[in-house]
């Protein structure tokens, strides 16, 4: 399996035909490729309905091998099996919720079933250590770092930025692995108190945790701005975590699957997957999966007030915001108006032309976006091609949320938290008959109780050993958004 870049210097150079000679494991330990786009596979391997029968019986961990050794074909088979077998367990996965088997890692839970066929399905995700989605790729990528580091006898700073939970996955996953530090971005003040404290409270030596005076959008800039200084990289070993890491990515292709089989009975029968989108990382692994010949119809992408996303797919206008306007949620996961993953899809959409996908995402940087609806003066027609790609959106406010969150604890007997929420009510407003549509789970509802106590009257229950994790003590540091600073920061750390 070759890789390319979004951003190559001439399209031939995302032709399988003339491929890059770039591997999995060569760009499993980094983001942004030298040339500031990002990894895709020269060509997607395809599932055949033969393998989709043999993967209903398998574990998740078997079935995590099965579509990643179509991806990592440089890493032996033994030793792929060896890592997916060690991540996916029920000890990793503990499950909060009493009342499922925690050896399913994602069970899915039907909330409602129709006369006319219709399915609404809640795919739980948030069963590892950080109760959110992100334990599912990012405990898969602890292992394969550390794997590939011991291999080189190296060592790895991995640097990133959260808007909530990558940052906690994250820290969680690569606690005391050998020879790596964690250096973690957050928008200082717009986390959630139970986030905030999952990921200051941890007092690990190669934790790193830095509070930006901005949004989450500052913070992701620093970021890239890091990463394409390649002397510095290079220097300090700068790795990436962030939803750009191919590796991330590719794991959660994973659930997707999981999520199809346990849903239907035969290969002939389609599902849809509602997705809350901030950074467009989640929702490009059902792209992927779809690529690979998953019978996905639909790819609903959910959006809170930051809506960036709902209006590309609505108009074909990509229009990023400035800080000053970009809302601080009651969903703050997704406050994002800058979508990093965005274009992986961006180049498919125009026909793999890496050409023209660095010139639209230069004028992102320049003008702040891009018009691909065809209209007098936009940028190009693609947008009339989204839908061959099965992707629709939808919006959901603050009082959506609460009002969602009440009534699915009426409804059905559970307490959602605010991201689940806004997936669940743009999901409702693109059910089909015939069609199970599964909304991808978010997080656990602890981890935002204000809004939980706001809708219900009542503190969200809380899993066995965060009963108080407000209380502990919290080491991080407070910065502005200047990037000099941040590599003064992290090179003082380093030692190198």
């Amino acid at each position: 399996m070759q890789y390319v870049s979004t951003r190559a210097a001439s399209s031939a150079a995302a032709s399988p035909s003339q491929p890059s000679s770039a591997q999995f494991s060569d760009i499993l330990l980094g983001g942004l490729a030298a040339d500031g786009g990002l990894f895709l596979p020269a060509s997607y391997p395809q599932v055949t309905g033969a393998e989709l029968d043999a993967w209903r019986k398998l574990s998740y961990a078997e079935l995590a091998f099965e579509i990643l050794k179509k991806f990592a074909t440089d890493i032996p088979e033994a030793d792929l099996r060896a890592l997916t077998a060690k991540t996916y367990t029920a000890e990793v996965y503990k499950n909060a919720r009493k009342e499922e088997s925690a050896a399913d890692i994602t069970p899915l839970r039907v909330l409602e079933e129709g006369e006319n066929g219709t399915r609404l399905v809640l795919q739980a995700l948030s069963n590892g250590p950080t109760l959110a989605f992100k334990d599912m790729a990012m405990q898969l990528l602890g292992n394969l770092f550390e794997y590939a580091l011991a291999k080189q006898n190296a060592e790895l700073n991995i640097f990133g930025a959260t808007s909530g939970d990558t940052g906690s996955a994250a820290e969680y996953a690569m606690r005391g692995k050998q020879g790596i530090r964690v250096f973690m971005l957050s928008p200082h003040k717009k986390m959630s108190a139970f986030q905030t404290a999952q990921m200051f409270s941890l007092q690990d030596p190669n934790i790193f945790n830095i509070a930006i005076e901005g949004v989450f959008d500052d913070a992701q800039d620093m970021v890239k701005a890091v990463s394409n200084d390649l002397e510095f990289k290079a220097r300090h070993k700068i790795g990436t975590v962030n939803s750009i890491n191919w590796a991330r990515v590719v794991a959660q292709v994973v659930y997707y699957f999981r999520g199809y089989l346990a849903a239907t009975t035969s290969n002939d029968q389609k599902v849809s997957f509602t997705v809350p989108s901030g950074n467009f990382g989640n929702i490009c692994a059902g792209h992927i999966a779809r690529m690979m010949g998953l019978p996905i119809d639909k790819l609903v992408a959910a959006t809170n007030e930051n809506d960036v996303l709902d209006e590309f797919f609505r108009s074909g206008v990509y229009r990023v915001r400035k800080s000053a306007e970009t809302y601080h949620t009651s969903s703050p996961s997704m406050d994002i108006s800058k979508a990093s993953n965005f274009e992986r899809f961006v180049y498919e959409l125009v026909g793999r032309d890496s050409d023209r996908t660095r010139a639209l995402f230069q004028k992102v940087d320049t003008h702040g976006g891009f018009d691909l609806s065809g209209k007098p003066g936009s940028d190009g027609d693609e947008f009339k091609l989204v839908a061959n790609y099965g992707f629709k959106s939808g919006k959901s406010t603050h009082q959506d949320r609460v009002d969602t969150i009440r009534d699915v604890a009426d409804d059905y007997g559970i307490v959602i938290d605010t991201h689940t929420a806004d997936g669940i009510k743009v999901a409702k407003e693109h059910l089909e008959p015939g069609v199970t549509m599964i909304v991808l789970e978010t997080a656990l509802a602890a981890k935002f109780n204000e809004t939980i106590l706001e809708a219900l009257g009542e503190d969200a229950e809380r899993p066995d050993g965060f009963e108080n994790i407000e209380d502990l003590p919290q080491k991080f540091v407070v910065m502005k958004p200047d990037v000099a600073a941040m590599k003064a920061y992290i090179a003082s750390n380093t030692g190198l």
